[in-house]
């Protein structure tokens, strides 16, 4: 207890907060019985509270464990650092997420993350980088580095129904981050009637989202504001600017609520440019509504959008080696001719097509014709498929329709009345058709039944009866193709096989008297090949399964994935393909082609080819993705002598003299084709419907020839180049080198393994290890169960498990159980953490005394740690300043006020005091100890402030600066525009209505309003931007210090004989280092002296032209010394990266002759956390030893 009084200015003051010691700043008085302290917390941060007589029991002023007294336990001291470093983990490991996921990244996945995305605060941009990039994965890193820097605990994904389940599947398995999929029963369940607000980290339907409005009023709720959005697919939130005016989408208002209700917000999507520059603003706008606010009023030009996207094409993307990551991809067409009974069917189901085309055309305003034209084209797409799919279509379509004119018939209407379709089909529009492509396969097939059985454009209960006639005649039709045998399209493919896996086909099943020209050039044949073939339509993928199974002569050796599929179900036939050598052929449909990975084969058969050509590409983007290895080859299998075929072959035929011209990135501009402005699928509907008349045959090849006019694909390649990122050899060496030091750093595993094991077990938990590096939990305390409830945003803290690991690989390895990976965001790691730092945290403050046992010396050198934050104006929502950038460093001061940089933990290279040893207060008396004083910390805050501060505001503000005045620049010019074109058209619609001329659509006063609307926008972008720009530094925050003993002064105070521990003296040392680097030379590499910066290795060699490093720590020893000692940092650093450090013994003979002798792998396992140093044999190491190389 203390009285007020004794609250005096720099005092260090207990009992004011719970868990911390603070400094009394100053005191004001009111009367005898009250005062006003203001006091600074251990953080920096200053408040201030009243203190009334009654709280002088609480109060302490503290003189044991006061600042700087150095009076902790030094054990103790180690471990509580050591927390608080592993909460900012990301300060020290740079590519924290990369070393906490299962991943393993490529070098434009690292630029995307740490180079475009993290410096951005706030993040808003669009990564635009080619399919088979990787952008979950880039999307993974990103939530994750901003969960470990704290500035993400909410996010949601928004992306197409049939991605939902892929990006869970993926950000668990990789990531570790637990989302949850939005159902309807999700909704319902809702404890608080809003779902988003349950929910941290959620993956949205896009559909579901954009055609509900009521679950867009729960997203847009006042408390339901996220951290990060994240939308997959983004394209399909498109705007168009048609005849003057902007037709807006459902998904595009989704988009423009999206980006209110998010600081962070990214858009993905492969083909952000549909090839218009007015449209691609639109797109933009939904980053930034100011800058790309309304139309061009100067002409169309494009935009400068290089700070708010990235784009990076598949022909520059590069491994680590600078090899190309992708491999080359051929498509080949296959044409066939349809035998006579095949064309009979395909003429008279197409009449009917084109027939029922023409009715639903005269239905007019009825809402059935749209749902009437899109059963119709998926009829015509079965009858391109596969005897066996419009067969069976065609019996369901009938039997549908029978059952319908049955319910008509008892109703007892007349043969003329009208049939009330619109209340069994839903309306449709070109948005609904999009929407039911991207939903989830089963919901894609039910929808698609439901409708190509059931719509109809018959009007009356005779017009229903002779369309069921007409149906049974075609059905008969199908039937006799499907009995006789007679399929030209499976022969061709059964040609294909054969040559491909080397069997030969049965002749009972086989009519060979026809050529196939279907041809597998190029590919070796070989029964070990894989193959996976698409169709679009379930019927065809039974019948492929039963034939292929026929011609290989194995059921085992065929699977299949499709809709109906369950998840489980798909990821085995999934990984029976990749993985099992008895399985040679995958047929999938397309819904389920969207969401799996094929590299494991090389070869691949579009059996059905889709009416939308970016598909295409998405197909071939299956098997041409990171990890191939083999030349893709596609064939593409079309018949000829039918409508849609002879426009398909003529686009395939174009596609091909394009590739040969241009090379495989024209694959990446299909679903950019512009067809004189429409969509392919329009142009095989004219085909069918109008194809038998010459001149359109002719006029619709032109259409498609001249899509691909080699100019036109030049520019849609440049295009895609728009914002362009390329990568170089050399700069994928400057990658990896730094990715190469990030690894020798990072503090997973073995930093973090070691602290958990002695901090949980101090906690009263209990850890046994089972395997190498595996341990059983078998008993998790409960204050670390229940902290989770405090500090946790993901998975709860078990009572125990089966195994934990901190290793990648050691997390499932075979015939062992699967290990939970621990690592800075894992529950039980952060409650391990955050209990030690709220029971202890006051001993960073305070300090204690660590040992230098390779120090002979007699001077003391204190360390402290510091933190340092740069703020812009921008308030949060607690109402502080927004930090943009922080900073911890380590810095050591001596008795000559020399400061310096330490850049690893210092304090785990020494020891605490033992028992046995004089304790602090002797030590902090002896004369070498008279500069320690408690005017130290400002020393230390001075010294950052002199030196770092400066370095730290200077780079943030290079980066910020630029940005902000572009963006500036930008939305000056386009809100002006606007306000200036609004302001004229007020006028000019003033003038016109004193004139009695009113304009029906918008009036003067409406035009003035949006001017002065878009004035107040500019105005309010404007200041937002200005506080952006002021960047202010805080001060440097002093959170910790030790006192670093030297092993000499110990020596001396206890009178006993300084005895050298550490043979290399300062020259010694150099001449070591020198020797080593001069080797480095002789060998071609590149060395760059290490010492000074405090790594945790001495020489850095570079092996010139790879990107690769050699770490090199360096030790000189007189010839027959004993032993050699090695710090604890020093193993850490070379067990990170085991192939690549190098232990240089440098063995001296005498003052002109030496011996380099090199130690790979020189230590097997970190020691346990209270050992600072390992003292090793000195022969025993020099007999492991080999010579330079």
């Amino acid at each position: 207890m203390s009285k007020l009084e004794d609250l005096r200015t720099n005092a260090a003051v207990k009992g004011i907060l719970p868990d911390a010691l603070v400094t009394v700043v100053s005191t004001q008085w009111f009367g005898s019985e009250a005062l006003e302290l203001t006091y600074k917390t251990a953080t920096g941060k200053v408040a201030n509270e009243l203190l009334y007589r009654h709280d002088e029991p609480r109060i302490e002023v503290v003189e044991q464990g006061r600042p700087w007294s150095f009076d902790g336990e030094g054990a103790l001291f180690r471990l509580v650092s050591e927390a608080h470093r592993i909460r900012l983990a990301h300060l020290f490991d740079p590519l924290l997420a990369v070393h906490t996921s299962l991943v393993e990244p490529l070098p434009h996945q690292i630029t995307a993350v740490y180079g475009s995305m993290l410096p951005r605060q706030p993040l808003r941009f669009l990564l635009a980088d080619d399919p088979g990039a990787g952008k979950t994965i880039m999307a993974g890193l990103l939530i994750k580095e901003l969960i470990a820097r704290g500035d993400l605990q909410r996010c949601l994904v928004v992306c197409p129904g049939m991605l939902a389940e892929q990006w869970q599947d993926e950000l668990y398995r990789r990531f570790n981050l637990p989302f949850d999929i939005l159902t309807n029963d999700k909704l319902e369940a809702a404890r608080t009637g809003n779902w988003f607000f349950e929910s941290n980290l959620a993956i949205a339907r896009l559909d579901k989202l954009s055609r509900n409005e009521d679950v867009q009023a729960k997203l847009a709720a006042p408390d339901c504001r996220w951290d990060l959005v994240v939308c997959d697919e983004a394209h399909k939130m498109s705007a168009t600017f048609f005849g003057g005016e902007i037709k807006y989408t459902k998904r595009y208002k989704l988009g423009q609520l999206l980006s209110t209700v998010t600081r962070h917000f990214l858009l993905m999507t492969a083909t952000p440019h549909n090839g218009k520059e007015e449209d691609f603003q639109l797109f933009m706008a939904l980053l930034d509504g100011d800058r790309f606010e309304g139309r061009f009023r100067d002409g169309v030009h494009t935009a400068d959008v290089s700070d708010l996207m990235r784009r990076m094409v598949k022909e520059s993307l590069l491994k680590f080696d600078a090899t190309p990551l992708f491999p080359e991809r051929i498509a080949y067409t296959v044409p066939y001719q349809l035998s006579t009974a095949e064309s009979q069917l395909y003429t008279a189901v197409t009449d009917y097509v084109r027939q029922e085309f023409n009715r639903a055309e005269a239905l007019q305003n009825d809402k059935r014709a749209g749902t009437v034209g899109f059963a119709l084209t998926i009829l015509q797409r079965r009858l391109a498929s596969s005897p066996e799919a419009i067969y069976q279509s065609l019996r369901r379509r009938k039997e549908r329709l029978e059952k319908r004119l049955r319910e008509e018939e008892q109703l007892q209407r007349g043969a003329l009345a009208n049939l009330d379709a619109a209340a069994t089909l839903p309306e449709m529009t070109d948005e609904d058709i999009e929407d039911i492509e991207d939903s989830p396969d089963a919901e894609q097939e039910q929808v698609v039944e439901e409708v190509v059985d059931q719509a109809t454009a018959a009007r009356t209960i005779a017009e229903l009866q002779a369309e069921i006639e007409t149906l049974k005649r075609l059905e008969n039709l199908a039937l006799v193709v499907r009995r006789g045998g007679e399929d030209r399209k499976w022969r061709e493919l059964a040609s294909l096989l054969s040559e491909i896996f080397a069997v030969t086909p049965s002749p009972a099943n086989e009519d060979q008297t026809t050529p196939t020209s279907a041809s597998a050039v190029g590919v070796a044949a070989s029964p070990s090949q894989k193959l996976v073939i698409f169709t679009e339509q379930r019927d065809t993928l039974n019948y492929l399964e039963q034939r292929i199974t026929t011609l290989l002569g194995r059921r085992d050796a065929v699977v299949v994935i499709h809709g109906g599929m369950g998840r489980e179900d798909r990821t085995k036939a999934q990984e029976a393909f990749k993985h099992d050598p008895v399985v040679q052929v995958l047929v999938a449909t397309d819904a389920a082609g969207e969401g799996i990975n094929l590299q494991r084969t090389h070869l691949m058969v579009n059996y059905d080819l889709p009416w939308n050509p970016n598909r295409i590409e998405q197909r071939f983007g299956r098997i041409h993705r990171i990890g191939q290895t083999e030349v893709c080859h596609l064939w593409n299998l079309i018949a000829e002598g039918t409508r849609e075929g002879e426009v398909y072959r003529t686009l395939l035929e174009k596609l091909d003299e394009a590739r040969k011209a241009l090379g495989g990135q024209v694959f990446d501009v299909l679903g950019k084709l512009q067809f004189e402005g429409r969509p392919l699928r329009e142009l095989l509907i004219e085909a069918i419907r109008y194809g038998e008349q010459p001149e359109v045959r002719g006029r619709l090849s032109q259409v498609v020839a001249n899509a691909f006019d080699r100019t036109q694909i030049q520019d849609l390649l440049e295009e895609r180049a728009l914002a362009h990122d390329s990568m170089d050899a050399s700069r994928v060496h400057r990658i990896r080198e730094d990715m190469e030091r990030a690894d020798a750093r990072r503090l997973q595993p073995h930093y973090i393994e070691s602290f958990f094991l002695e901090a949980f077990q101090r906690l009263g938990g209990t850890a046994k290890q089972r395997e190498t590096r595996r341990y059983e939990i078998t008993h998790v305390p409960a204050p670390v169960r229940n902290r989770d409830r405090l500090i946790g945003v993901g998975e709860p803290v078990l009572p125990r498990y089966e195994r934990i690991a901190f290793e990648k690989s050691l997390v499932a390895p075979q015939g062992q159980p699967l290990a939970a990976y621990v690592f800075p965001g894992h529950p039980l790691l952060d409650s391990t953490i955050d209990l030690t730092l709220e029971r202890h945290r006051d001993l960073l403050r305070r300090g204690a005394v660590l040992v230098d046992e390779r120090d002979a010396g007699l001077s003391p050198r204190v360390v402290f740690y510091l933190e340092h934050a740069i703020q812009d104006a921008i308030p949060t929502r607690a109402g502080d300043r927004r930090i943009v950038s922080k900073r911890m460093l380590y810095v050591e001061l001596d008795a000559s006020g020399n400061a310096k940089h330490l850049q690893y933990a210092p304090y785990l290279d020494y020891r605490p005091l033992e028992a046995s040893e004089p304790d602090v207060a002797t030590i902090l008396a002896r004369p070498e100890c008279a500069w320690i004083t408690r005017e130290l910390e400002a020393k230390a805050q001075g010294h950052a402030i002199a030196t770092v501060v400066p370095e730290h505001i200077g780079e943030v503000r290079a980066r910020t600066v630029s940005r902000i005045e572009k963006t500036e620049a930008a939305v000056k010019d386009r809100l002006t525009k606007e306000i200036n074109y609004w302001d004229h058209r007020a006028e000019e619609l003033r003038l016109q209505e004193r004139a009695g001329k009113p304009n029906a659509k918008l009036n003067s006063a409406e035009a003035r309003k949006r001017a002065d609307s878009l004035q107040g926008r500019l105005e309010k972008r404007l200041e937002e931007l200005r506080l952006e720009r002021q960047l202010s530094p805080l001060p440097p925050v002093v959170l910790g210090g030790l006192l670093v003993v030297p092993l000499g002064l110990l020596n001396a105070i206890a009178g006993r004989p300084t005895v050298s521990v550490a043979p290399d003296t300062l020259a010694s040392a150099a001449r070591a280092r020198a020797a080593i680097m001069d080797v480095e030379r002789r060998l071609g590499f590149d060395p760059v002296d290490k010492e000074a910066d405090k790594l945790g290795y001495d020489i850095e060699s570079a092996i010139p032209g790879t990107g690769r490093l050699r770490f090199i720590e360096v030790k000189g020893r007189i010839a027959g010394a004993s032993t050699i000692t090695v710090t604890r940092n020093e193993i850490l650093y070379s067990l990170n990266k085991p192939d690549d450090f190098i232990l240089g013994i440098v063995e001296f003979h005498d003052e002109h002759s030496h011996t380099v002798h090199y130690v790979r792998r020189p230590f097997q396992r970190e020691p346990d956390f209270g050992v600072t140093s390992v003292n090793y044999d000195f022969a025993e190491l020099l007999a492991r030893a080999e010579a330079p190389s």
